[in-house]
């Protein structure tokens, strides 16, 4: 694994001198991968519903990742469309063999959008071990696999530390975007941005209740992309593909964040990756400053048994995939998951 770590690094590092300071890596091709769009049979406190997930397999993966996206965002923000050889996390874990299963979150995309009320970062939780058991099993999925990696993104951060901690029925853990603590500064343009979804007229005719919130338009860049700069096409591709989603999700994620312990229950290796996030990150919040000072701010607040390894994407705010740097994150990610967890 070492080795594989070693020549996969080397090659990166030659490919960016050869090309130019402004080259990032790139996975090298696997075997064909075949995507399918997958509609899992769910149960939400009761009421029958229907999870949409993209799966993504290259030939002969035997570890899928779930991946689980945060509030206002859905499948789209791990398979971004702008750009996608250097932002689609997806295409890069594809590349180096691992299938993925890029889910929208009931309330969002392709999935069932039951009343607002319903679903709290607890609920969803229950809704994901679902398509985990799916996936291990390969009842109402085109395939099975033997190993899963689960892994979120802010809500979707939340969502997983409950999963894992509840269920224990994955292999490893991937948050990203969400720390141990709230910046109430850094957390205002977020907290000022948001508008009912129902007023917004992208979401208009959905049909959805008052309770749904998305981002006001013009707002996401202030919200999710900051210190990053500035970039039209990322900006315009975030607008377009916005979600909507539950007030309760967001309330789990505080207090995940600063009174519940369920990231010491997971028991399976942890990888951490966060940007100069200004909601997550900074006084109160932990120091994102290096990976050094975020594994030792974050570290008491998981298991030895999780193995706490950390990653910070420079110069970049909370939507970590529409970094022009994420390939150095997803690269630090798939050594992680072939020391850890394997193909």
């Amino acid at each position: 694994m070492r080795y594989r770590y070693l020549s996969r690094t080397l090659a990166f590092t030659l490919a960016a001198v050869g090309l130019g300071l402004s080259t990032v890596p790139g996975q090298a091709d696997a075997a064909h991968t075949s995507c399918q769009d997958v509609n899992v049979p769910v149960s939400l406190l009761g009421t029958s519903q229907t999870l949409y997930g993209k799966l993504c397999a290259p030939d002969g993966a035997r570890t899928v990742q779930v991946l689980v996206p945060g509030a206002s965002y859905n499948s789209s923000y791990w398979d971004y469309p702008y750009t996608p050889e250097v932002r689609s996390y997806r295409l890069a874990m594809n590349k180096a063999g691992y299938a993925t299963f890029t889910l929208d979150r009931l309330g969002t995309g392709r999935s069932s959008k039951p009343a607002s009320a319903l679903l709290t970062s607890f609920s969803q939780a229950t809704v994901v071990h679902q398509a985990i058991q799916a996936l291990r099993t390969g009842n109402k999925v085109p395939s099975a696999f033997s190993r899963v990696i689960l892994g979120g993104h802010s809500v979707g951060s939340a969502i997983t530390m409950i999963e894992a901690g509840t269920y224990h029925d994955v292999d490893g853990v991937l948050i990203t975007g969400l720390t141990h603590g709230i910046n109430e500064v850094g957390a205002v343009p977020i907290l000022s941005s948001l508008i009912p979804a129902a007023l917004d007229p992208k979401f208009a005719a959905h049909g959805l209740d008052l309770g749904y919130l998305t981002t006001a338009a013009g707002t996401r860049y202030d919200s999710f992309h900051k210190p990053g700069l500035p970039a039209a096409g990322v900006d315009n591709a975030d607008e377009a593909t916005k979600d909507q989603f539950a007030p309760g999700e967001v309330l789990d994620t505080v207090l995940l964040g600063s009174v519940l312990p369920y990231s010491k229950l997971i028991t399976v290796p942890v990888m951490l990756v966060m940007g100069k996030d200004p909601a997550f990150c900074g006084f109160p919040a932990p120091d994102c400053s290096t990976a050094d000072t975020l594994r030792a701010a974050e570290a008491p607040d998981y298991a030895p048994a999780a193995k706490l390894q950390t990653f910070v994407v420079r110069d970049y705010g909370h939507a970590l995939n529409l970094a022009p740097d994420a390939p150095w994150y997803h690269l630090a990610v798939v050594n992680w998951a072939d020391s850890m967890v394997g193909h």
